[in-house]
């Protein structure tokens, strides 16, 4: 499993930046098609303004790209807590994307259950009778150690057969939306951004700890193509120093 420790979020964001237009070209050479889910949070909101910036705007074949997310909040898509804005804000509304080959999860005149039927529907269409699932699932970990919806001592963490579906989260009263272990692990690619000292605890359980996954669900994420962790120096303060 590479393991990746920049100094700082910074360089980080632009590591991650140059790995994935690699990942991008190389896989375009092969099919003609790219297909990646897309996480909430501080650091990917950056990642996405570098991607869209002159720097790199160009370097992707944005036509040729399909969307998804990795959960959602049942807000409106105007609310600021909804990742799917965060997304168009940032970096969907500022490059040569397809509207039709971006699926958000609907949060408005549907209930959390049709919403999550309706993109495991989404799901199989594209992934059924393939030898991955997503080309590239970007994620994030609390400082909990949850990634997606999968928070600890949910239920949803051990879903084995839809690839979607809703939870209520009590801790932050609301239904949310989230793909599942199932369909992430089928994926080709997995990418880890993990910064911050506040993410140094549960990133050395996840990574080091024995497995734990109603305690710490990012360990249930082991696709079956390539895992990448990309984290900062801060985030990466108590794992073990490698020679």
């Amino acid at each position: 499993m590479p393991l990746h420790i920049e100094p700082n979020a910074d360089v980080l964001i632009h590591t991650v930046a140059n790995w994935m237009v690699d990942v991008i070209a190389d896989t375009l050479k092969q099919q003609d098609r790219f297909t990646i889910a897309l996480s909430g949070g501080n650091t990917p909101k950056s990642l996405h303004v570098l991607l869209a910036s002159d720097a790199y705007r160009h370097k992707i074949d944005w036509a040729k790209l399909h969307f998804f997310f990795g959960d959602e909040r049942f807000v409106p898509f105007n609310d600021e807590r909804n990742n799917a804005k965060m997304a168009f804000d940032t970096l969907l509304n500022h490059v040569p994307v397809k509207p039709e080959q971006i699926h958000v999860m609907q949060t408005e005149n549907t209930s959390p259950e049709a919403s999550a039927m309706s993109y495991e529907t989404i799901l199989h269409t594209y992934f059924d009778g393939k030898p991955f699932g997503f080309d590239l699932v970007l994620l994030g970990m609390g400082d909990d150690g949850h990634t997606l919806s999968l928070f600890p001592g949910t239920e949803v963490i051990d879903e084995t057969k839809k690839w979607a579906t809703h939870l209520w989260l009590e801790a932050q009263q609301m239904y949310r939306i989230t793909l599942t272990a199932p369909i992430v692990n089928q994926s080709a690619q997995v990418a880890f951004l993990t910064t911050g000292a506040n993410k140094a605890q549960a990133l050395k359980a996840v990574l080091e700890g024995t497995k734990q996954v109603h305690q710490y669900p990012s360990q249930i994420i082991q696709p079956k193509g390539g895992l990448h962790w990309f984290t900062d120096a801060a985030a990466a303060a108590l794992l073990t120093p490698t020679l």
